[in-house]
């Protein structure tokens, strides 16, 4: 089945056409953010220092900070400490200078001025003197500066308060917007006449990343040098453009960097739950953390959608302008879910104006692999749809009627004529029976009789995927799922190419269809990646609310997201819509985990065992009443408790290594503030981050 959105050509279209033309208009192209005249917006950009930092931290600008709190002294008491430093010194130096000290500190002095220099006005003796003073009055000022923490005051009252100066402009060989990859490899002229359009304001964040990662691609032997260089010299910063020929988003929401592919989705709070490395540091979510998949839980208004999918979404649009990622998102029309003009492919599912189809069987020729979806789709999210408790059942029964049918018509059923089938209505099945005889398939005639021979039969199947598929069978779909070559179907086979697509599921009157599409979609997506030829390419599907999306087979797929370079996010207003015995194991399959605020505390529970203990310092402090024995020592202590009103105390403080839940669910169900949450993640390469509390708002 010929599906669109398959072909690495112009044919992909970033503002979809009519059914009736054949042949799109060339996308206009995006505005971005306008650069300075001479650039120097982009070229301070592509410059600023971005360091190896802890997993999630926003590099771009970023300071590193100690990995343990320095033990900082209150302001109140460094002030006052620097000021009797002062004193003391002050005093010191008096002393010594009207001699109530003796004259001892002077011995030096007189062991360096010889004897023949009698005269005490001679210049040579006074500059003598004076120098010697100074240098004891040096003396003095390092001693009491050392005591009284003068440099900790200077660090904290100056220097914090200093402009940073600019920085040197790298050399030309370290120079990224020199681009000295091209030129140590002989590609000289293409390097100048990129580095060029950077000077004169002509290239976005999106062109230098877009032609680094065709510079990957010739490196990799995937394309020749001679074209890469002919493509730059010819268009310069617009080589290499995404088959929409767009350079750029329409809008934009959030901060991008994609030099490091990072996002950024808020900051960390200075907080001392939050580790002291990653307290007031920018939180930025790429690739490497989302190839190990995101759940986001929280009540409705917490800020999902538009704190967390959409910028991830914009994102993950970006990358795929840039050849670097493949992006699906899924969600209710009108969610909030960016532009049309963000994607090359739009599916409004029930909405008649809609130029985009959804292939329902994911563009597979296989019944085998078709049916595997189709049931999983259907049927995946019931606990036990029949003995057995899992899809096998219901992928034989399908994979009894699609194998046939496409034998004698060449093509998968539309939803009437499987759910005609399924029911077992006798005309269609005769039909069938005809044309498989006629053919000679003899096979497929005994995958025929034994699903004749099972209908009715307890513990058949058949029936509740008739009562399934007739969800999809409404007015309100009748010119969707088309498998006659009439409509443009969309296939997740076009996860080998830079696809930005969005797919808005119906909501009003059609809960349970959207749900069952939701979760056809993600099969389709763990089938699809799993037999990319390209995993270079990262490959992302968005799932806004993924209520009844999650069935056993869907975590299973999504465990194995990770060897092939893709990951899936997912929210959900609450841990309640994913059944009990899956709770646990999505948690696990998922390396980055999100809990907003307004989480229930059964929710938090959850993400407490998941997230487990620590082991923290704890102290305790007691208070013991001072017994005096002696007269003066009573006295002592009437007098002190009628100025403090308390009887005289001795504090004893202890200190102990404990184990405790780095966030209880109280904690996550009554501490998180509005606009924020609690945030672990994990790299592909294993890292991990602890629960951070992240201000999602700045």
């Amino acid at each position: 089945m010929d599906s669109d959105g398959t072909r690495d050509t112009r044919g992909t279209r970033a503002n979809p056409v009519p059914r009736a033309r054949s042949t799109p208009p060339r996308p206009t192209e995006a505005p971005s953010v306008p650069p300075l005249p001479d650039g120097s917006a982009f070229l301070t950009w592509l410059r600023t220092p971005r360091p190896d930092a802890a997993p999630g931290v926003w590099r771009f600008g970023h300071r590193k900070r100690a990995e343990t709190e320095p033990e900082e002294i209150p302001t109140r008491q460094l002030l006052g400490g620097a000021v009797i430093a002062f004193l003391v010194g002050w005093l010191v130096w008096s002393l010594l200078w009207n001699g109530y000290l003796g004259g001892w500190w002077l011995l030096p002095l007189h062991l360096l001025i010889p004897e023949s220099w009698t005269d005490p006005h001679s210049l040579v003796r006074v500059v003598i003197a004076y120098a010697w003073y100074l240098v004891v009055a040096l003396a003095i000022m390092i001693t009491v500066g050392r005591l009284g923490r003068w440099s900790e005051l200077w660090r904290r009252f100056v220097t914090a308060r200093r402009r940073p100066t600019p920085e040197r402009p790298p050399a030309p060989e370290q120079d990224p917007a020199e681009w000295p990859q091209l030129r140590v490899a002989g590609a000289v002229d293409a390097a100048e006449r990129l580095a060029a359009e950077g000077r004169a304001g002509l290239m976005r964040d999106v062109d230098q990343a877009r032609i680094a990662r065709a510079w990957q691609g010739v490196r990799s032997g995937r394309h020749s040098m001679a074209t890469f260089v002919g493509a730059v010299l010819k268009d310069g910063a617009a080589a290499c453009l995404h088959p929409s020929g767009a350079r750029d988003l329409p809008s934009r929401l959030a901060r991008h960097d994609l030099l490091t592919g990072q996002v950024r989705i808020g900051t960390t709070v200075d907080d001392v739950r939050n580790p002291y490395a990653y307290r007031g540091t920018g939180l930025g979510l790429g690739p490497e953390l989302l190839g190990t998949s995101l759940l986001a839980v929280g009540p409705a208004g917490s800020g999902k959608t538009g704190t967390v999918v959409w910028p991830l979404a914009e994102s993950l649009c970006l990358h795929a302008l840039a050849g670097r990622a493949a992006v699906v998102v899924v969600g209710a029309a009108g969610a909030g879910l960016g532009p049309a003009d963000a994607y090359d492919v739009v599916v409004r599912i029930g909405n008649p104006e809609s130029v985009y189809d959804l292939d329902l069987y994911g563009g597979t020729t296989d019944p085998d692999e078709a049916a595997a979806v189709l049931a999983e789709a259907l049927v995946g999210d019931l606990a036990e749809p029949h003995q057995g408790g899992d899809t096998r059942r219901s992928t034989t029964v399908l994979a009894q009627l699609l194998g046939p049918f496409r034998a004698v018509h060449g093509r998968f059923p539309s939803v009437p004529e499987l759910r005609q089938l399924l029911d077992g209505a006798p005309g269609p099945l005769a039909a069938l029976r005809k044309g498989l005889q006629d053919t000679g398939q003899d096979s497929l005639l005994r995958e025929l009789d034994a699903r004749e021979r099972q209908m009715g039969q307890p513990g058949d199947v058949g029936g509740i995927l008739a009562d399934r598929i007739a969800l999809l069978d409404r007015p309100a779909f009748a010119g969707f799922f088309d498998t006659s070559g009439q409509s443009r179907p969309f296939s997740l086979k076009a996860l080998d190419h830079p696809v930005r697509v969005r797919v808005d599921l119906p909501q009003r009157g059609h809960a349970d269809a959207s749900r069952m599409l939701a979760r056809l979609v993600l099969a389709q997506f763990t089938a699809s990646v799993a037999v990319r030829e390209d995993r270079s390419l990262f490959a992302c599907l968005v799932i806004d609310d993924a209520t009844g999306v999650v069935t056993p087979e869907a975590v299973r797929g999504i465990q194995r997201l990770r060897s092939g370079n893709a990951g899936v996010v997912l929210t959900l207003r609450t841990l309640d819509d994913v059944p009990r015995p899956l709770r646990g194991p999505l948690l696990g399959a998922t390396g980055c985990r999100m809990a907003l605020s307004g989480l229930t505390p059964w929710d938090g529970q959850d993400f407490a065992e998941v997230w487990g203990k620590e082991w923290t310092e704890a102290r305790d402090v007691t208070d013991r009443q001072i017994i005096a024995e002696t007269p003066a020592g009573k006295a002592l202590h009437a007098v002190r408790r009628i100025i403090t009103g308390k009887a005289p105390t001795a504090r004893a403080v202890t200190v102990r290594q404990v184990e405790r839940e780095r966030w209880s669910a109280s904690e996550l169900a009554h501490g998180v503030p509005a606009g924020h949450a609690v945030l672990s993640l994990t790299t592909v390469q294993g890292e991990h981050a602890p629960p951070l509390l992240v201000d999602l708002r700045s």
